[in-house]
Formats: C-alpha cells, structure tokens, sequence
C-alpha cells in the first residue's frame, strides 16, 4: 500500500480481493449505498448546522456538494 499526495484512498488487498468476486449489479449496489449514505449525513449536517434553511435551500446545497459545484 502507498499513500502520496496524488493518492486519496487505499483499498486493502483482501476488501479488494472480496470486490473481485462481486457482480457488477452488487458493486453498483455498494457504491449507490456509500452515496446514499453521504447525502443522509451530509444533510443531517446541513440541516442541524443550518435551522434557518427552508427544504428547498437545503436540498440545494446538499446537491452542490456532492456534485462539486456543479449544480
């Protein structure tokens, strides 16, 4: 394993050796899950950090987060 500047995250070989063995639909359930769950903490977040914010601002803001700003 090696970690530099240019890398972000690091899969260990024996989770990478369990992803191998996944079908395509299992590993596309996976990541939707990791996203699915970043938007729920994410919003939390927002919503606690931010009271004030209407449904609508929220939303917005959550959704340019996650898409990097390009909403």
């Amino acid at each position: 394993m090696r970690l530099d500047a240019g890398q972000i995250e690091v899969v260990d070989d024996i989770m990478a050796e369990v992803l191998r063995h996944k079908t395509p639909a299992e590993r596309l359930r996976i990541g939707f899950n990791l996203w699915e769950s970043a938007y729920r903490m994410l919003k939390a977040h927002l919503d606690k950090t931010h009271p004030e914010w209407d449904a609508e601002q929220l939303e917005k803001e959550v959704a340019k987060r996650l898409s990097h700003g390009a909403t």
